[in-house]
C-alpha cells in the first residue's frame, strides 16, 4: 500500500532525523529489492524501444551532434568497460557520465518520448540514458537494468504527483536528478545510506530556473535533462566514495522547499511505495504519437479530425477566430497566456514552435496530421495562409479543464479541451477532446506494436534493416539479457549518417 510521506520545512534547531527526510525515504524505496512485476517489465521494454526511436530521428541534429562529440572526446574511465553512444559503433565507448549526457540529449531533442503530468510535468524516459550507461559500464545484466529503470520511473512520477516546480519557475529536471540517482542506486544494489547521499547531491546540482522553456527557447531545452542524468551519475560516484550531501536537502531552512518552492510554511504529501510494494509508477505514464509538447497531443488529434469534417476551417479567409479552451498549464505555458510573442513568430526555432499550441493547431488543422520534420520546416511555418490562420488562434483557461488536468482520478484526468471556431459568416464550430488518441484511455492506446511501428518509422532513414531487427530482438528480451548483451543495447547508424552530421569542436 502506498505511503504518504509528509514533507515540510524544518528549522536547523529542530534537528530533523535522517530517517524522517524525504531523501532517505526515497533511498529506502530504491534499496528495497522488490521484484518488478510482468506488466511493468513489458512497459519498460516499450519505453526502451521508444527512447531508441526518438533518438534515431535526432542523430544528425546539431545539439545531438555537439553532445555526441563532447562524449566521444572523453576516454572510457577506469573501473569499467564504458558505455555506448547512440548512433556509434558498438565498440566505440566513452565514460558513463558522458554517455548519459550524449544519449540524454538524443532522446530529448525532438520532445517525442514519454510523459507524465500531475502537480509537475516530466518525461520519465529521461531516466533511461543514465541508468543504462552505468549498467553498460559496470557489466550489469538485463534484470538489474530493469530494476533500476523501474525505480527511476517510480521516484520521478511520485515526486511529480506531489511537488510543483514550474509554479516557482524551477525547471522540471529538479525531479530527474534524484530519480536517476535512485535508479542507479537500485541498479548497483547500493545501500540506503549511499543512495541517500547521492540523491541529495543530485538534487542540489540540478535545480535551475525555467528560462530554458520560456520565450525564445534554445537548444538547452534538450540538454537540461541530459545534464541532470550526468549529474546523477557523478553524484552516485561521489557517494560511493563516501562523500556526503547537503542535509536535509528538501526540508532544511535554507533548502529547496524553503527558498525555491512554496517557502518556509510549505507542506507536501509525497506518495511512495510501502516496504515490499512493487514499483508500478511507469504504468501511469504515456508516450507521444506526435513530436510536440504533450499538452499538444490531444489538440493535434482533434485538429486532424476537424480537417476532415470541416475543411472550410482550414482557409483563413473563412475564419474570424479560433479559441482553444483548456487548462491553466496549456494556456500559460504553450498558449497565448504565456505572453510570448515568439509563439506567433514564423521565424521562431523548432524548440519554440513545439511549445506553441496556436501554431501546432493551425498546421495540424490545415494538414490533417503532424510530422516530426515537415511540420516544423521553416517554409511550413512561414506559409502565408498558415501565418494568417495561426494568428487567429488564441487560448483561454477553463476552470473545468484545469480541474480535470489536476484530477487524481485517471478516468477524468484530461489534457485536451474545447475548441470554438467562429467563421466569418457567423457559423460556430465547437468540438472537444479529453485525451490524445494514443493515451491509455484514448481512441487508439499505444501497445507494443505501436512502439515498434514508431521505432521502424523513425529508424529506417538512419539504420540498416539488419540493425533495426538486431535492436528490437535485444530490447524485447530485456530482463533476460546477459551483461555483454546489455552492452550492445544501443543503435548503430548506417554508414555515412554520422559523417554527414555536424562535428563541432570545443575545448576537449
Amino acid at each position: 500500500m502506498t505511503v504518504l510521506h509528509h514533507l515540510r520545512v524544518h528549522r536547523s534547531d529542530e534537528d530533523l532525523a535522517r530517517e524522517d527526510q524525504l531523501a532517505w525515504r526515497i533511498a529506502e524505496v530504491a534499496a528495497d529489492p522488490v521484484e518488478v512485476e510482468p506488466d511493468v517489465v513489458d512497459m519498460i521494454i516499450n519505453r526502451v524501444i521508444d527512447n531508441a526511436a526518438v533518438a534515431a530521428a535526432s542523430l544528425t541534429r546539431a545539439p545531438v551532434s555537439a553532445a555526441r562529440q563532447q562524449a566521444l572526446d572523453h576516454a572510457v574511465s577506469s573501473g569499467g568497460d564504458g558505455a555506448t553512444v547512440l548512433g556509434c559503433a558498438l565498440e566505440r565507448r566513452t565514460s558513463p557520465e558522458w554517455a548519459a549526457w550524449a544519449n540524454g540529449v538524443a532522446v530529448r531533442e525532438l520532445d517525442y518520448h514519454d510523459t507524465f503530468l500531475a502537480a509537475e510535468y516530466s518525461h520519465p524516459g529521461d531516466n533511461i540514458p543514465p541508468i543504462l550507461a552505468v549498467a553498460q559500464h559496470v557489466g550489469a545484466d538485463g534484470a538489474a537494468l530493469v530494476r533500476g529503470i523501474a525505480t527511476g520511473y517510480e521516484i520521478q512520477i511520485d515526486l511529480v504527483r506531489a511537488i510543483c516546480l514550474h509554479k516557482h519557475k524551477i525547471d522540471h529536471v529538479a525531479h530527474l536528478g534524484p530519480s536517476a540517482a535512485a535508479g542507479i542506486g537500485t541498479l548497483l544494489g547500493l545501500d540506503a545510506e549511499t543512495i541517500y547521499q547521492a540523491i541529495g547531491q543530485a538534487l542540489h546540482t540540478t535545480t535551475a530556473t525555467r528560462q530554458s522553456r520560456k520565450g525564445a527557447i534554445s537548444s538547452w531545452k534538450a540538454h537540461a535533462p541530459a545534464f541532470a542524468g550526468k549529474m546523477a551519475v557523478e553524484a552516485v560516484d561521489r557517494a560511493m566514495r563516501g562523500e556526503t550531501s547537503p542535509s536535509p536537502i528538501y526540508e532544511g531552512e535554507d533548502g529547496v522547499i524553503a527558498w525555491m518552492l512554496d517557502g518556509p510554511d510549505a507542506a507536501y504529501d509525497v506518495p511512495l511505495p510501502a516496504p515490499g510494494e512493487a514499483k508500478r509508477g511507469i504504468l501511469d505514464s504515456y508516450t507521444k504519437e506526435h513530436s510536440a509538447e504533450y499538452q499538444a497531443q490531444a489538440w493535434i488529434d482533434l485538429a486532424r479530425r476537424l480537417h476532415g469534417e470541416h475543411p472550410e476551417a482550414m482557409d483563413p479567409a473563412n475564419v474570424e477566430s479560433i479559441v482553444l479552451h483548456s487548462s491553466h498549464h496549456t494556456h500559460y505555458v504553450i498558449g497565448s497566456g504565456a505572453n510570448d510573442p515568439q509563439k506567433y513568430d514564423p521565424t521562431a526555432s523548432r524548440e519554440t514552435l513545439d511549445h506553441s499550441i496556436p501554431y501546432i493547431f493551425a498546421v495540424a488543422l490545415q494538414d490533417g496530421g503532424w510530422d516530426h520534420v515537415d511540420s516544423y520546416a521553416p517554409e511550413r511555418a512561414g506559409r502565408a495562409d498558415t501565418v494568417e490562420l495561426w494568428h487567429r488562434v488564441t487560448t483561454a483557461e477553463d476552470a473545468e479543464w484545469t480541474r480535470r488536468y489536476h484530477s487524481d482520478d485517471p478516468g477524468e484526468k484530461a489534457f485536451g479541451g474545447r475548441v470554438v471556431i467562429t467563421l466569418t459568416d457567423g457559423t460556430v464550430i465547437e468540438d472537444e477532446i479529453a485525451v490524445a488518441d494514443a493515451h491509455p484511455l484514448g481512441a487508439r492506446p499505444f501497445a507494443r506494436a505501436d512502439y515498434i511501428r514508431k521505432f521502424r518509422m523513425l529508424a529506417e532513414p538512419v539504420l540498416t534493416q539488419d540493425e533495426i531487427e538486431r535492436f528490437l530482438a535485444l530490447a524485447q528480451r530485456l530482463p533476460a539479457l546477459t551483461a555483454p548483451e546489455v552492452q550492445q543495447l544501443t543503435i548503430v547508424a548506417r554508414e555515412g549518417v554520422l559523417a554527414a552530421a555536424p562535428a563541432p569542436k570545443g575545448l576537449f
